[in-house]
């Protein structure tokens, strides 16, 4: 009941779809200047290159770092501990979020829809939040009073709507699906199967085919038939209908960018690689199997 209120009211928001496109626009503008290098940076804050999102590893920094500062802070005024504690927890905390708010802007640049605007209310929630104790860390300067005492009131009111934020968080991966290898639960050929013929595959030339249910992306190239999951890993887009130059391809949706030799995924916003097959030809028929469901 709570999931589905928090979901039409976020829908009956239509102020997000502007705001998100506009935070979209910014992120893109920061990356486009940089060209290849800025190309670069946005896969490795992606996750690329080690094969797993970025932002939710960093984003445990905080999260932990904050939950210990609101434990401190109310003990501390039990004279059972010193203040200090808390105010080098909230410090801990504001230094991960900013890396935790890059990494998001950047998964966020590639988002559309009803996940652009879940994803927009998410961010706004979490950007406040790092506000909120940035805030709480600055006026912490001051020993003791008042501004003390504001701080930890601005804490506590950032911890509530860091909490709100993660729900919103855990919202686009379990519930849409950000970010969540498409190819995942795949089931496909275990043993060869007949895919076409060896004329059916011209060189350098991308072609979908069907391999055991399967959707499948076959090229021909240096005379060798190479074959991966047609599927983007990212989002799902079709990786046949996207450019392929040598043995790079690229998916029409996302720019995601993959070596079809092996499926390793080369550029993101795609964090995994795509499974691949062992391709035969076989007398008069062109066959396939997987032979790597997942990156080693």
């Amino acid at each position: 009941m709570i999931a589905s209120l928090i979901d039409r009211f976020i829908r009956s928001q239509r102020w997000l779809d502007p705001f998100g496109e506009f935070v979209q626009k910014v992120v893109g503008e920061i990356y486009k200047p940089l060209g290849r290098q800025g190309q670069a940076l946005k896969s490795f804050l992606h996750g690329t290159w080690w094969g797993h999102a970025l932002h939710p590893v960093i984003v445990n920094v905080p999260l932990g770092a904050w939950t210990a500062a609101l434990v401190a802070d109310l003990v501390a005024y039990t004279g059972r501990l010193r203040p200090e504690v808390g105010d080098f927890c909230v410090l801990i905390g504001v230094l991960a979020s900013y890396g935790a708010l890059v990494t998001g802007y950047t998964d966020f640049h590639e988002t559309a829809g009803h996940e652009r605007k879940v994803g927009a209310a998410h961010g706004l929630l979490m950007t406040t939040t790092i506000l909120l104790y940035t805030a709480s860390w600055l006026l912490r300067w001051r020993v003791g009073g008042s501004a003390h005492d504001l701080a930890v009131v601005l804490a506590v009111i950032g911890y509530l709507l860091v909490i709100s934020g993660a729900y919103l968080g855990g919202d686009l991966v379990f519930r849409i699906g950000t970010m969540v290898n498409r190819n995942a639960f795949i089931t496909g050929p275990k043993e060869f199967v007949r895919i076409g013929r060896p004329t059916d595959f011209a060189e350098g030339q991308m072609k979908n085919v069907e391999a055991g249910g399967m959707p499948v992306l076959v090229v021909r190239h240096g005379g060798r038939l190479y074959a991966i999951s047609n599927t983007c890993a990212h989002a799902g887009g079709p990786l046949d209908e996207g450019e392929l130059d040598g043995t790079s391809v690229t998916c029409p949706w996302h720019a995601s960018q993959f070596d079809i030799t092996n499926g390793r995924v080369k550029r993101g916003p795609s964090t995994f690689d795509q499974p691949s097959l062992t391709v035969r030809e076989n007398g008069d028929a062109v066959e396939a199997k997987l032979s790597r469901l997942r990156q080693a």
